[in-house]
C-alpha cells in the first residue's frame, strides 16, 4: 500500500481495505473466509494536526486498498480520471491495457455516430407500389426499402411500434386502394452480410438483448409470447405472441398441470420454455403451466426483415387494407416502373442516441454501427462499419493497439479498448459541438438509465453521466462528473474476471464517482449529500 504524508489517510485506506475484504473475500476451494479483526479505535484516530488529505490522495487509497484486498486476486482493474480542461491524471492504473468494455463499447458508437451522421441525421424509408390500380384493387406489390430505421419501436413510435405505419396506410387510403392482390416485400440489401455480431454468444440468439439487426428492424428485435393455462389438467396451454400475431409460427406442445402446492422435496414440474427450431422458422413451446397461471416470454425476432413484413401487412390488413398474397400476372408488372406511395421519417439520431445509451439497448447500437459504415462508406456490412469506426477513432488519436472495435453494443467477446481510449473519445465530445447531445443522452446516476439507482443520495446524484457495461465477468463504468468546485473531470473504471458479485464492482465505481463528486480537487471538505 502506497503511504502517504498524511498518517491519517494511510490509516483510513488500510480500514477501508479491511472492510471490503471482511465477509467478501473467497478462499482458494470458493469458501468464505474470516473476517480480518478491526484496528483499534485508538489506532484509527488520526493525529489532531495531520493536513486535510487531497481528493487525489483518497482515491488513490480508495484504489490501494481495492488491488490489496483478498476479494480482487484474480480481477483485473482498468483506471484512468482527469480534469478535462487540465488535463491532469488525477488518478491511474492499467490505463493502456486492453479491457473487454461491455456495453462502455457504445460511448465508442454513439461518439462515432454523431462523428459521421450528426445530431440531426434522420433515417428514410421509401414505401412503393409495383404494378397498376384496377379500382380499388392494386393489382402488384407493396415494396419496403430499408436503412436501418431503429424508430420502428414501441419506445420511439408513441408506445406502439404499429403506429409507425399509420402514415402507409393514410397514403393508400388517400389513393382508394383498399385491398392489395400481391404481396408485401423487403428490397435492397443496405447492411449485407450477418445479421448477428461478430463473437456474440450463440446461446443468447433467442434474448431479446441479443436480436439479430437489418435493414429493416422491428420493435428494437423484440417479440413477447403470451401464455394462458387450459381449464382442465392436461389441456394444451394457449400462447399468442405480440406485436406480431401471426409471426414467427408457434408449436405449442406446453400442457396444464395441477395448480396444487407439491410436498416438499418432490421434483419440479418443467418450466415452460420457449426456443426456435434449426432454422429459426418456428418457436417451439414447451413445458407446463399451472390451473389459473398465465405468464409471459420475452424473446427475439430471428429474421429482422421477416418480422417487419410480417407488422406491415398486419398494420394494414387492421386498417381495412386486405393483402392478398396471390402470385402476380406478368402483365400487371413487366415494364412497369415502381411508384413511390411515402417515405417514413425516423427520429432525429439525437433522440436516437438516448434510446440508446440511457437503457443500453443493444440493437440501436448495432443500427448505429451498420449506419455509420453505410454512411461514411457506402457499404453497410460489418466489415465497413468496423472500417469506418477504426478511421474515426484514429482521427482522436486511438490507434488499433488501443482499441479491438468490432460491434457497435458490446455484446462481442472481441471488443477491446483501454481505459485511455476511453477517456480519449469523452474528450473528443467535450471539444465537439455535439457535446451536449453526447452527455446528456447518457444515464444520470440517481435519476434515470442503467444507474437510476446508484449513488443516490450522494453528491454524484443527479450530477454524474455515466455508462454502465456488463458481461459475465466484465464491468465498467464510465463517463462525465463535475467536482465540488466546478471542475469537470472525465473517469473510465473497466474491471474484468472478478469471480465476487457484480454489486462489489459497482460498490467500488460508485466510492470514486461519489468521492469525486463530494470534494474539490483543491482538497476542501465534502459537501452535505442532496
Amino acid at each position: 500500500m502506497t503511504v502517504f504524508s498524511s498518517r491519517g489517510v494511510a490509516i483510513w485506506s488500510l480500514a477501508l481495505g479491511t472492510a471490503l475484504a471482511a465477509g467478501c473475500a473467497r478462499g482458494a476451494h470458493g469458501t468464505v473466509e474470516a473476517p480480518r479483526p478491526e484496528p483499534a479505535a485508538a489506532v484509527l484516530m488520526p493525529p489532531a494536526a495531520a493536513p486535510s488529505p487531497t481528493t487525489q490522495g483518497i482515491l488513490q487509497g480508495i484504489v490501494d486498498s481495492v488491488l490489496a484486498a483478498p476479494m480482487w486476486r484474480n480481477a483485473r482493474w482498468g483506471l484512468l480520471i482527469v480534469d478535462a480542461e487540465r488535463g491532469d491524471t488525477i488518478l491511474s492504473n492499467d490505463a493502456d491495457k486492453l479491457f473487454m468494455p461491455a456495453s462502455n463499447e457504445k460511448l465508442l458508437t454513439g461518439a462515432i455516430a454523431l462523428q459521421t451522421l450528426g445530431p440531426d441525421y434522420r433515417w428514410r424509408t421509401p414505401v412503393l407500389l409495383h404494378g397498376r390500380q384496377r379500382g380499388t384493387t392494386w393489382h402488384g406489390d407493396l415494396l419496403v426499402s430499408g436503412s436501418g430505421d431503429p424508430g420502428v419501436s414501441d419506445s420511439l413510435s408513441g408506445g406502439s411500434a404499429m403506429n409507425a405505419f399509420a402514415p402507409i396506410r393514410s397514403a393508400l387510403a388517400a389513393r382508394g386502394i383498399t385491398r392489395i392482390a400481391g404481396r408485401v416485400r423487403a428490397i435492397g440489401d443496405a447492411f449485407p452480410g450477418a445479421t448477428i455480431g461478430f463473437g456474440w454468444a450463440y446461446d443468447d440468439f433467442d434474448a431479446a438483448y441479443s436480436a439479430a439487426v437489418d435493414e429493416l428492424m422491428f420493435n428494437e428485435g423484440v417479440l413477447e409470447l403470451r401464455a394462458r393455462a387450459a381449464a382442465r389438467v392436461g389441456g394444451t396451454v394457449t400462447v399468442v405472441s405480440a406485436p406480431t400475431r401471426s409471426y414467427p409460427r408457434l408449436v405449442v406442445q406446453a400442457t396444464t398441470r395441477d395448480s396444487v402446492a407439491l410436498p416438499a422435496g418432490s421434483p419440479r414440474p418443467p418450466r415452460l420454455d420457449a426456443v426456435y427450431d434449426s432454422i429459426g422458422d418456428r418457436v417451439v413451446v414447451t413445458g407446463t403451466l399451472a390451473l389459473g397461471d398465465s405468464a409471459s416470454i420475452t424473446m427475439s425476432y430471428r429474421h429482422p426483415s421477416d418480422a417487419y413484413v410480417a407488422a406491415l401487412t398486419q398494420s394494414l390488413d387492421d386498417g381495412g387494407i386486405r393483402i392478398a398474397g396471390r402470385r402476380l400476372a406478368k402483365t400487371d408488372t413487366v415494364g412497369r416502373a415502381a411508384d413511390t406511395v411515402v417515405v417514413l421519417q425516423s427520429a432525429p439520431l439525437s433522440d436516437v442516441l438516448r434510446r440508446m445509451q440511457k437503457p443500453s439497448q443493444n440493437q440501436i447500437a448495432e443500427l448505429l454501427f451498420r449506419t455509420s459504415g453505410l454512411r461514411g462508406s457506402g457499404d453497410g456490412s460489418a466489415d465497413s462499419a468496423r472500417a469506418v469506426g477504426v478511421r474515426t477513432l484514429a482521427g482522436w488519436g486511438i490507434t488499433t493497439s488501443d482499441a479491438a472495435y468490432r460491434d457497435g453494443s458490446g455484446l462481442s467477446r472481441h471488443d477491446y479498448v483501454t481505459p485511455r481510449a476511453i477517456v480519449r473519445v469523452l474528450d473528443a465530445m467535450r471539444r465537439s459541438p455535439w457535446f451536449a447531445t453526447y452527455r446528456e443522452a447518457l444515464p444520470i446516476a440517481g435519476v434515470d438509465g442503467t444507474i437510476g439507482n446508484r449513488m443516490k443520495g450522494t453528491p454524484a446524484a443527479g450530477n454524474a453521466r455515466a455508462k454502465t457495461g456488463t458481461l459475465d465477468k466484465a464491468r465498467a463504468l464510465s463517463g462525465y462528473v463535475t467536482t465540488a468546485d466546478g471542475r469537470l473531470v472525465l473517469f473510465a473504471m473497466v474491471s474484468n474476471n472478478f469471480t465476487v458479485p457484480t454489486r462489489d464492482v459497482e460498490r467500488v465505481q460508485d466510492l470514486l464517482v461519489t468521492t469525486l463528486a463530494g470534494r474539490a480537487l483543491g482538497g476542501t471538505a465534502p459537501r452535505a449529500p442532496h
